[in-house]
């Protein structure tokens, strides 16, 4: 597990300074979850965020009725949390569950906090990262789950996660767009 491919991310949205990046780096911990461990279970107050090293994740629930709604993936070099209740210290609505053996660089959210405090590099950082994949990335998805087709929906998602295509399993796929498998067939039949 390489801290030094993990500042290369980070870096990729500010260029934290050597001193921020040493600070942080004393928080992160190596960890390797198998496949189908969770990663945070639904009803547990989180308090850590994992950096996806190597392997896959997802997010989900269950919703009352009904079958369970996968609302993220997480592919290598992409943080993994249910961020809501962890800046909150409420129980997660979510689960993160491993899809195959995933190997983890994990931190304490709250020392991380306290480090945004210190280091100004540090929180510029986390503005650019949360602007990207909550606020940017994040409206487009909710838009279009709202207003296209189930088949769009899947063209959508072919652009965004057709890297990590081939280590999903249908179920996974359709349960993402909020259709069951056979629909999911018949719109791969149709291409």
């Amino acid at each position: 597990m390489s801290k030094e491919i993990f500042f290369q991310q980070i870096r990729k949205y500010y260029p934290i300074s050597a001193e921020a990046a040493a600070d942080w780096d004393a928080l992160l911990r190596p960890r390797i979850y198998g496949k189908h461990d969770y990663l945070i279970k639904e009803g547990q107050v989180p308090g850590k965020v994992s950096f996806i090293c190597k392997g896959l994740a997802y997010q989900s629930y269950f919703p009352d009725e009904g079958e369970m709604i996968i609302k993220y993936f997480f592919p290598e070099n992409r943080f993994a949390a249910s961020v809501v209740a962890t800046m909150t210290q409420t129980p997660s609505r979510f689960s993160i569950i491993a899809i195959e053996e995933t190997e983890v660089l994990e931190y304490d959210f709250a020392s991380f906090r306290k480090l945004v405090e210190r280091h100004n590099d540090l929180a510029l950082f986390y503005i650019n990262y949360l602007e990207k994949h909550w606020v940017i990335e994040k409206e487009p998805l909710e838009i279009s789950f709202r207003t296209d087709t189930a088949a769009k929906r899947y063209e959508g998602f072919l652009e965004t996660y057709k890297p990590i295509l081939s280590r999903l399993k249908k179920y996974h796929i359709a349960s993402y767009l909020g259709i069951t498998a056979t629909q999911l067939s018949r719109i791969i039949a149709g291409k």
